[in-house]
Parts: C-alpha cells; sequence; structure tokens
C-alpha cells in the first residue's frame, strides 16, 4: 500500500511539476508582453516628460529611424519647440485608454495660452520606438499644416464717479512712426528726436532692425491727439507716418491723477510676478491708484484661439479656445464736480483734500496737489519729463492724502471729546486765561504760547478763540491714561480700513509720559501725526452721533461703523462748540459763515520745527468744515503745506469757501 502510494504520489508530483513548468511559461510569455507593453507606454510617457521640460534634442533621440528620415534633427526640434513654446503648453498629462500590439490610444490633457485642452491620440511604434509625425503633436496636425495663435484683447474697464462720468477709459491717440522708403535718409533724425523727446542714436537703433523693410510702419512713440502744432510739425517731415491707435484716457487728467492712479508698460519683473495671469511682453499694467488696487477687476481676460490651419491659409481645426471676458467697470463715490473745484483752488500748493459723507462713509473727493497727469504715463514718459517729476521741490508724485500731518489746533475738539467722553474734564471749569504758560519750572525754558486767552477760560471760549494754553492744561487735567484710551477709540496707529492704502495716523512715536508732550499733544502738536482721510472720518463723528465711518471710495464697498469714540451726548457737544467757531464773530473760521447753513468746523495751524526757539520752521495749515443739516451731509478736511506768512489756516478757509458753495448749491 506504501509502495502504491508512493508511486501515485509521484505521478501527482510529476503533473504539478509539469504544470508548473508550462505555468512558469506561460507567465514568462504574459510577463514578456506586459512588460513590452509596459516599455512602450513607458517609453510614450517619458517622451511627453521630455516635452513637459522642453528637451526637444532628447525626444528625437526616441523616434524611429523611418520618422528620422522623414524629418531632420534640426526640423525636428525647430517644428516642436515653435508650437509647444507658442502654445505656451504647460503640465502635459496621459491616460492610456488601450493597447494594440505596436499601438497605444491615449488621452492627452495640457495647460495652454488658451486654457486647458483634452483630446485622443494614437502612436504607433516600432522597436520600441515612437513612429513620430505632426500628428503626434495633434491629431489634425499635417505636416504642411501651421499653428496658429490669435487674440481677442479684452476691454479694460472704466473708472467711473458717481454720476457715471468717465475718470478712465478707452481714449484715442497718434501712434508716431517712420517709413523707411519715404524718408530722407538719416538727415531728418535729430528734428525728429526733438520733437519726440527722443535720442537720435535710439531712432537710428530702432530703424536697424532686421525685419524692417522699406515700406514698413516702425513705431516710435504715441503722442496725444490734442497737441495739433506737434502733430503738423511731425507730418512735415518727409516719411513720418501717424496712425490712429486705442489707449487707455484719463478725461480730468490732473484733476484725478493721484485717486484714480496710471498705467505703465509691463517690466520683466511684472511679467515673472504675474506669470500666468495672461500678460504679455506688450501688456499695460495699473501702476497706482484705483488702477492698481482693482486690477484684476478691471483688466478682465483677453480671448484667445489655437487653431491650425492648412497651407491654403483656411481653419482646420482649433485646438483650444479662451473666450473674452472684458474688465468690470469701477464706480466710485466721487464728485467729479467737486473733485474738480477743490483741486482748481489747491493745484497751485502742496495739499490734500477730504470730503466725505458722514453719514455713510462715502469720500466724495480725494485730491493731493501738486500733481502728474495720468496721460504722460501711459503715453510713454520721456526721460527728462520723469527726471522734471522727480527733481520738482514741491514733490508731484507725492500722494499727500496718503500722508500723515501733524494736525494743529484740528486736534482741540478731539482731546475736547476724549475729556468729556472719560469724564476727566468739566466743559465749564475756567482754567485762568494766559498768553504763555508752563505748568511748573521744571519745564525749564519750555512755554506753551497762544495767539488768544479768553475769558472765562472755558472749553466752548477754547474752541471759539482757538486756545493753546486752555488745551495743554486741559490734556494734563485728562491725563496721559485717558488720552491714549481716547485715542485707540479712535483707531489711531491702526490700519484706515480703505481700498487704497494709508499711512497710520500716530500719537506718539513711543512712550507717551513726558508732561510736555501731553499738554502740546492737547492742541495738536507733540509727536501727533494724522491722516487727512482719518480727520475727516474723525469729525464726521461729531454730525452723526458719535459713529465714525469707515471711509469708501468704491461704490459696491457697503458702508459700516469703523468705531464709535463719543457718545451721542458727547458728539452733540462739541457740535454745537464748532458751530461756535464759525458762527461767532471771534471764532478763527468765522470768515466761512454762511447765514443760509448752518456749519460746524474747526482751524488748524500745525508748526514744523526744530524747537521752540526755532524761526525758520514751515507751518501746515488745515480746515475741517461740515454741515449739520443730515439732508446735505458732508464734511471737508484740507491740510496745506507752508502758509507761514501767507495767512496760515485762514489761507485754506478762504479758498474752501467756492467748494462748498457749489457742491451745496448744486
Amino acid at each position: 500500500m506504501y509502495d502504491v502510494y508512493v508511486n501515485n504520489n509521484n505521478k501527482k508530483k510529476l503533473i504539478i511539476i509539469g504544470g508548473a513548468v508550462i505555468g512558469v511559461i506561460l507567465i514568462g510569455f504574459f510577463v514578456f508582453f506586459l512588460l513590452s507593453g509596459d516599455g512602450k507606454e513607458k517609453n510614450l510617457k517619458d517622451f511627453y516628460a521630455k516635452i513637459n521640460n522642453q528637451k526637444y534634442d532628447e525626444m528625437y533621440a526616441m523616434i524611429s529611424d523611418d520618422a528620422k528620415s522623414t524629418y531632420t534633427k534640426e526640423a525636428f526640434i525647430k517644428r516642436n519647440k515653435n508650437i509647444y513654446d507658442g502654445m505656451e503648453v504647460t503640465d502635459i498629462n496621459i491616460d492610456v485608454v488601450s493597447t494594440d500590439g505596436d499601438k497605444i490610444t491615449y488621452t492627452v490633457n495640457m495647460k495652454t495660452v488658451a486654457g486647458s485642452t483634452e483630446f485622443e491620440n494614437t502612436t504607433q511604434f516600432k522597436d520600441d520606438k515612437i513612429i513620430w509625425n505632426d500628428s503626434f503633436i495633434y491629431p489634425d496636425l499635417g505636416s504642411t499644416d501651421k499653428v496658429r495663435i490669435v487674440e481677442d484683447k479684452a476691454q479694460r474697464g472704466r473708472i467711473l464717479d458717481r454720476n457715471g462720468t468717465v475718470l478712465a477709459g478707452k481714449g484715442e491717440a497718434y501712434s508716431v512712426g517712420l517709413v523707411r522708403g519715404k524718408l530722407n535718409g538719416e538727415n531728418d533724425y535729430d528734428k525728429i528726436a526733438k520733437l519726440l523727446d527722443l535720442t537720435k542714436e535710439g531712432i537710428q537703433k530702432t530703424m536697424s532692425a532686421s525685419w524692417i523693410k522699406d515700406d514698413s510702419f516702425v513705431p516710435l512713440k504715441t503722442i496725444s491727439k490734442d497737441d495739433k502744432n506737434l502733430e503738423n510739425d511731425l507730418l512735415a517731415i518727409a516719411g513720418v507716418k501717424l496712425t490712429t491707435t486705442n489707449i487707455r484716457s484719463y478725461p480730468y487728467g490732473k484733476v484725478t491723477s493721484h485717486l484714480v492712479g496710471y498705467m505703465q508698460k509691463v517690466t520683466v519683473e511684472d511679467l515673472d510676478k504675474h506669470k500666468g495671469e495672461g500678460y504679455t511682453e506688450n501688456s499695460y499694467i495699473g501702476r497706482s491708484g484705483i488702477e492698481a488696487a482693482y486690477e484684476k477687476d478691471l483688466k478682465g481676460k483677453d480671448g484667445i484661439e489655437i487653431y491650425i490651419q492648412d497651407d491654403s491659409g483656411e481653419r482646420k481645426a482649433s485646438i483650444a479656445r479662451q473666450l473674452r471676458e472684458d474688465g468690470k467697470d469701477m464706480t466710485l463715490t466721487v464728485d467729479i464736480t467737486l473733485q474738480k473745484s477743490l483741486y482748481n483752488q489747491f493745484q497751485n500748493d502742496k495739499s490734500a483734500s477730504v470730503a466725505m459723507n458722514p453719514k455713510t462713509g462715502e469720500v466724495l473727493a480725494l485730491v493731493s496737489t501738486p500733481t502728474f497727469s495720468s496721460n504722460d504715463f501711459i503715453l510713454g514718459m520721456s526721460t527728462s519729463q520723469w527726471n522734471a517729476l522727480n527733481d520738482d521741490k514741491n514733490k508731484p508724485l507725492l500722494n499727500r492724502f496718503r500722508s500723515t500731518w501733524v494736525p494743529g489746533s484740528c486736534m482741540k475738539p478731539i482731546t475736547a471729546a476724549i475729556g468729556l467722553e472719560t469724564k476727566s474734564l468739566d466743559p465749564a471749569k475756567d482754567f485762568s486765561s494766559a498768553m504763555k504758560w508752563q505748568k511748573d519750572s521744571s519745564w525749564g525754558s519750555y512755554y506753551v504760547t497762544t495767539l488768544h486767552a479768553p475769558t472765562p477760560n472755558n472749553l466752548k471760549n477754547g474752541l471759539v478763540y482757538s486756545d493753546n494754553v486752555y488745551f495743554a492744561k486741559a490734556a494734563l487735567e485728562i491725563g496721559a491714561d485717558n488720552l491714549v484710551k481716547g485715542y485707540k477709540s479712535l483707531k489711531i496707529g491702526e490700519e484706515i480700513p480703505f481700498e487704497l492704502s494709508l499711512n497710520k495716523s500716530q500719537y506718539s512715536s513711543g512712550d507717551f509720559k513726558d508732561e510736555i508732550q501731553i499738554a502740546d499733544s492737547g492742541y495738536g502738536q507733540g509727536q501727533i501725526l494724522l491722516n487727512p482721510v482719518q480727520m475727516a472720518s474723525v469729525y464726521g463723528a461729531f454730525v452723526n452721533e458719535g459713529k465714525m465711518m469707515a471711509p469708501h471710495v468704491v461704490k459696491t464697498t457697503e458702508s459700516s461703523v469703523w468705531a464709535q469714540p463719543f457718545s451721542k451726548d458727547v458728539a452733540n457737544e462739541i457740535k454745537e462748540d464748532l458751530i461756535q467757531v464759525i458762527s461767532d464773530k471771534n471764532g478763527t473760521g468765522h470768515s466761512f459763515y454762511n447765514k443760509n447753513v448752518v456749519l460746524a468746523g474747526k482751524t488748524g495751524t500745525g508748526e514744523i520745527k526744530d524747537s521752540q526757539d526755532d524761526t525758520e520752521g514751515t507751518e501746515v495749515g488745515w480746515f475741517t468744515v461740515m454741515t449739520t443739516d443730515s439732508s446735505q451731509p458732508i464734511v471737508i478736511s484740507t491740510m496745506v503745506e507752508d502758509v507761514k506768512g501767507r495767512g496760515g489756516s485762514n489761507y485754506v478757509t478762504n479758498r474752501m469757501k467756492a467748494p462748498l458753495n457749489e457742491y451745496l448749491n448744486k
């Protein structure tokens, strides 16, 4: 029985072993074919990986000998590079659909300058090498076909005022160029260079390009259509040609430049920073103001299509297409009439003006002078123009409504309101009038001086007469802790919530402990610096039940309360005193009195000097005024530099009458 078992078992072993041998052979064949398929698939994926890495020379080594006999290495590299680089292909991925012997069918996904595209293709192999032809790039592409890329330029969104008036939009200019075949050689280059503020050498370099033919139009510069004298002088020169071109136009020029901003041609740095966002070397980009802050919204997205064109010039197939999306219009809260009026009054000054609706926070005007023209940048600013702007001692490129300034006496109502809110100041208390005062001998030679010392020396008179001594004493009475508490409630020292970047206001550059600093801060000196936009927002609280509205200049921005530093009662008490600043014949703002409308306001003169004895220092003048009638809510705050010897704050007050009256009477 044992032998039988052994014999039978041996038979089983033989059968098993024989089966195993056959299995190994079958598996071997299976693995061979599998690996063979995997090898082709791997080669295909490696080939596409090299496309991703732009290794066109290495790709050539992976194609079949038959393909190499048809395409030289140079022709192969040039064809692939021109097409793939031209389409800006990235992130190519393939998914194998099926394998049939030497044939692999697969889908291709890739990103292009015209967006993502997907298509199915089939590739054949010979000796594990790709039988390459032009259809590998795209199934419908033939050897004599061309890949074309056409753009459909998006229309940049307009910038409008609150009433729909265009502040930035589409305009026309002249592109000035030369036609070489019609020129009098290079004899007129000097004259052309002078007229266009270019150099003769620059023109020579431009005209030496290899692509230029005798009938080619070679653009040199874009000029305004408004300069008829320049136009006529240019056209008088043989070979000069003017063609109309579309540009970004700013109808109000200097009036809105710091607010609206300007555009410039992109730099290499811009292209690197905004890679993949649709910018080309010929694009323009918002460089400042609303143009920069809302670049993405205004820009839109160019339409672009990649298609195959046959040798007869007919469209054959579309590879990828991105539809055009025009930029969004931006409607501002600004009233261009008021903007223009304030600009006209202060265009020759170094100034900043902010007009705001105190009930909503809507900015009605935002002006900085002197300024520049946004149109000069879009036309292409010459070196001499740029140098003139930078070297101008009045700093027209400085955006003054972004900056901070010593507030002077415009700080006094704020000090008073903090004192009332913290119950650390009795408005009826008489601090005793004095033209010159120091707390005690510890102040050494330092004294607070004033131009007016009213009796009784209480809060109302302190504001009406703008008494420095009163507010120095009041600040010490209020105390550093309460002042700091009040400044913080006013958001002084914090970022200002605004669509455009503004410098932070400050109440101190460090510790706020020194008694002289505390006293000086009470009347707007010390180390206090306020941004004009924040100044308007703070004053707006006095006619808005103590609520400071967040300033905003874009219509779609929702109105919101920024802070409520004062109670309704405190705000009303300060408002009534500020009405007296204008209505009382002794008030520093009485020249602004208007019998037809109840106004409240405060003048201010901030001193900028190295010491108390400094007689060479300058002064900034302020005037902040607001209506008290809720049917016409407006607050205007204007700061003017260098008013010393020009009437101080009165200089500002006198020039603000016309803009406000014009606005209220429209």
